[in-house]
Order: structure tokens, then sequence, then C-alpha cells
């Protein structure tokens, strides 16, 4: 009886087992959940790359289907006669496209065109039976062609000749302007895709590792294209090797901070926003195609602030127009890379307070 009494009592080491199997029967998920899951892996990145798709469209076609300049700065030489007679027929003939900016001399006129102060200027003769445009070739051909367009119907209504002359000509390895708009949309991509992949690969890196990882891919990205598009490599940007590479560094630093930290605060939502802000506004707000001035006013204000915008101009200045926007550009890009990682800072140690932890922001290297 004592021995069939031992037989019927469970031993003490199954139980766990029994236990492990309710566990795992309790943690399995039910059919709904993986459905839902299903759905959700389905729809969210098919709504997102729709909706990013629809806002790239729809913001550089209401920035760029029909572009024309709005208040466009233009210089003029001649006496005040000439220089009222000018600005009636273009207020009869373009209003509102050119601001002119009167000046005494060709030299003060053409000197303004250099240092991109204004776009071109028009210069009367003083029988005016001759005109002249000084225009820089690189500010690209959209820019030259609506200065032509614009004065060529000045002088044949003045019954005056039009010559011309490129005081900025582009440089032999960028026949079309366009190389320098094409370089910050790639460092600009290519910081916005190290944010993207920084914060869902490791979203819980200390901060310390993330800034060295940040700043070993902003000098790497930042230098290799600049190699790459300056007078080492295809000679289309014909600046200061060195000054190019400050800028083009910074512009990959301050786009892959500001991603970083906008992924860290929207979350999920993080990528449709950091695409409209960094690649979708900021590339239609550049100035690399066309300038500010042929942008709507709602857009306008963008091409000042937004990381893109403060790169080209800068990186457009050091390599045709005497350093214009270059100094503006290298300070407003550092406010937005450390202004970014100070926010950073803030969010980590709020984090590691909430729950009592040591703040990722000193955790060693």
């Amino acid at each position: 009886m004592g021995r069939k009494g031992r037989t019927l009592t469970a031993p003490r080491s199954i139980r766990p087992e029994r236990a492990t199997h309710h566990s795992l029967g309790d943690d399995a998920p039910a059919p709904t959940t993986r459905g839902s899951s299903t759905r959700k892996a389905v729809l969210v990145p098919t709504m997102v790359g729709l909706v990013i798709g629809t806002l790239f469209v729809t913001i550089f076609l209401a920035a760029f289907h029909t572009p024309e300049p709005h208040g466009l700065p233009v210089g003029i030489v001649g006496s005040t006669s000439q220089v009222e007679a000018v600005e009636q027929k273009l207020v009869t003939n373009s209003p509102g496209r050119v601001a002119f900016t009167h000046y005494a001399s060709v030299d003060a006129a053409q000197d303004a065109v250099e240092h991109r102060q204004v776009y071109g200027a028009y210069i009367v003769s003083g029988d005016g039976a001759s005109t002249r445009l000084l225009y820089a070739g690189a500010n690209g051909p959209a820019v030259t062609n609506t200065l032509q367009g614009i004065f060529g119907t000045v002088a044949q209504s003045s019954q005056a000749t039009l010559g011309s002359q490129d005081v900025a000509p582009t440089s032999s390895g960028d026949t079309r302007g366009l190389s320098i708009f094409y370089s910050g949309f790639g460092l600009v991509l290519a910081g916005y895709l190290f944010g993207l992949v920084s914060s869902q690969m490791a979203p819980r890196l200390p901060l310390r590792r993330r800034l060295l990882s940040l700043t070993a891919f902003s000098t790497a990205s930042g230098i290799t294209v600049a190699l790459t598009a300056g007078g080492t490599g295809f000679n289309a940007l014909p600046g200061n090797l060195a000054a190019i590479m400050a800028v083009m560094i910074l512009m990959a630093m301050a786009v892959g901070s500001a991603t970083l930290l906008i992924m860290r605060v929207a979350g999920p939502a993080g990528t449709l926003l950091a695409s409209l802000i960094l690649l979708i506004l900021g590339n239609a707000t550049s100035g690399g195609t066309l300038p500010p001035a042929y942008l709507p006013d709602w857009l306008r204000p963008l091409s000042e602030i937004l990381p893109v915008g403060l790169g080209v101009r800068a990186l457009q200045g050091v390599s045709y127009f005497g350093g214009d926007g270059y100094l503006r550009g290298i300070v407003l890009l550092t406010v937005w890379a450390l202004g970014s990682v100070a926010v950073l800072w803030v969010l980590d140690r709020a984090a590691a307070r909430r729950h009592g932890g040591p703040s990722t922001v000193a955790a060693p290297l």
C-alpha cells in the first residue's frame, strides 16, 4: 500500500513543468493579435510611402510648376530719368518681378553681382542708345534666361541694343550650375538615413556613443563629397576645399542630429515628419535650382532657416560669390547640430530621472 501511494503522488520535480506549460499557454498571442499585427505591417508602410510621395509631388509642383521671380534683386546704372523710364516699362511689362537697386557706376554694380547682392545689373549708356546686362551664370540658366527675357524686352521697347556679360560663370565641371544642389541633396539624404537607421537599430544607445557615430559619419561623408565634387574630383565646386569641407560636414551633422531628435520626440511619426521637414521642404526651398525669389511666399522663409538652404547658399558663396552666406551658414548649421544634441541630452537626463537609473548621457564610451 505504501508503495502504491507513492506512485499516485506527483513528483515534485515535474511541477515546474506544469507551471511552465501553463505560462506558455498564457503568453501565446491570440489570433486577433496576430491579425492586427499583420494588418499594421501592411498598412503602415503603405500609408507612410503614399503620404511622403504625395507631399513631395505637391510641394515641389507648388514651388516650381510655373516659377517666376518675385522681387528678384537687380542693379541698374543710369541717369535718374533713364532709371525711371526703365522702371516704368517694367511696371507695365513685368510687374513685381524685379526690385531695383541704383548704383552710381558700372564697377559698383558689377561688384554687387559678383558678391550676389543682386542677381544682375542693367547698364544704360549716357545717350541711351546701348545697354548692357551683367549677370552671374553661377546662379543657373533659369535666372540668366529670366534676366535676358525681361531686359531684352526693355531694350527693344527703348530701341536700344543689348549686350550681355557673364561676370561669375560656372566652373568647367558644372556647366548647368546644378552640382551644388545635387551635392547638398546627397548629404541631406545621407544625414536623414543615418538618423533614421541609428534610431531604429539602437533606440537605447547611450548618447555619447551615438554622438561618436554621428561625428564619424558627418566627417567621413562631408570630406568624401567635398573631394568628389571639388577640384580633386569633378571640379564642380571651384571654391576653397577646406571651406567646402567645413560646410558639408556641418550639413551632414545638422541633418543627422535633427533627424535623431525628431525620431526621439515624435516616435513612429518621426519618419514622416523628418522627411517632410528636412528632405521635402528643405530641398524644395534650398535655392539650388532656383533662388528663393522664385518661391511662393509661404515657402520662401524656409530657405533662410532649414539646413539645406543654409548649406547650399554657403557652398555657392564659397565657390562663386566671394563668400556670400558662408559665415551665416556655418553659424546656423552649428546651431542646428548643437541645439539638437542639447535637446537630446535634456531628454536623456529627464528619462533617467523618471526611471531612477543612471543617465545614458554619462555612459562611458
